[in-house]
């Protein structure tokens, strides 16, 4: 519940604060917690499913732990300690639960994930709110990812590729700014995109090593498109009023723009209700 009221508070506190009004919170943040997080992987022959579920604040993820997941929380509101529930190949790992009292004061709160994941083949699932958060996943092996967040601003990047295919990325979100970068090196077969206005970035660098196809459902944003020029792709615009622009090299056909290239494709459908679509390299 928490979640899925933060970006209406956080509107709230916009206005407030364009008013230049002021309210006596009645959230006092206690002392700053760090709780290590280390969970080994289980003794599951099924493929594990990891689900990490945050509210507000900042998260962080890259590669490199020797447990399934290794790193620290750190939070000042007690509510905000995180649990960690196994059952079987299904682990969870998430922010405890906060009863909100009033209008919070973002700025005296602390609630941060720095976490380290492993190299065993993961279905990861992240849920979070309004938050923060930087993802570095080049060198995982995730069969499938998939994100759900509220009003965000992410970077997310594979640097370097994903070590096995990945049958679905799927990112959701409201009204944010997002960078996904790399694309390419995810290695995955459909790629699924919705978003609410905002501004976003969609990264199709790297190596792309099978065909592709991705599905883009925008609001009233600014997405930009970045494809290599070796990479062949045709791609499909829908929706309402949009600018569209494509670099030089491209040739249209009605509301469909292709690429010439060599080794796999993308097939992009974008289907945006008003705003810019701009394809660069």
């Amino acid at each position: 519940m928490f979640r899925k009221l933060i970006p209406i508070i956080l509107l709230l506190a916009l206005l407030v604060t364009a008013c230049d009004l002021r309210f006596s919170l009645p959230i006092t943040p206690g002392p700053t917690l760090t709780d290590e997080i280390n969970i080994p992987l289980p003794d599951s022959a099924k493929p594990l499913q990891l689900t990490l579920a945050f509210g507000a604040g900042t998260l962080k993820l890259s590669p490199g732990a020797n447990a399934l997941v290794f790193g620290a929380a750190t939070y000042n509101i007690p509510d905000f300690k995180p649990g960690v529930t196994v059952k079987d190949n299904i682990i969870r790992l998430e922010q405890g639960n906060y009863k909100l009292t009033g209008i919070p004061d973002f700025s005296n709160l602390k609630n941060e994930w720095d976490l380290k994941l492993g190299a065993a083949p993961l279905d990861l699932t992240i849920e979070a709110g309004a938050y923060k958060a930087e993802y570095e996943f080049g060198g995982l092996a995730l069969t499938n990812l998939t994100i759900k967040d509220g009003a965000a601003a992410v970077k997310l990047a594979f640097s370097t590729p994903n070590k096995t295919e990945m049958g679905m990325l799927r990112y959701e979100t409201g009204a944010s700014n997002v960078t996904l970068s790399g694309l390419a090196n995810a290695n995955f077969a459909i790629m699924k995109f919705d978003s609410g206005a905002g501004n976003y970035t969609l990264d199709f660098s790297g190596e792309l090593m099978r065909a592709a196809s991705v599905s883009v459902e925008t609001g009233v944003s600014n997405m930009i498109l970045v494809i290599p020029t070796d990479i062949p792709v045709q791609l499909t615009v829908e929706g309402g009023l949009s600018n569209v622009s494509v670099p030089a090299g491209w040739a249209k056909n009605g509301n469909t723009y292709t690429q010439a290239g060599s080794g796999p494709a993308l097939t992009i459908i974008v289907e945006i209700g008003a705003g810019n679509l701009t394809i660069s390299r």
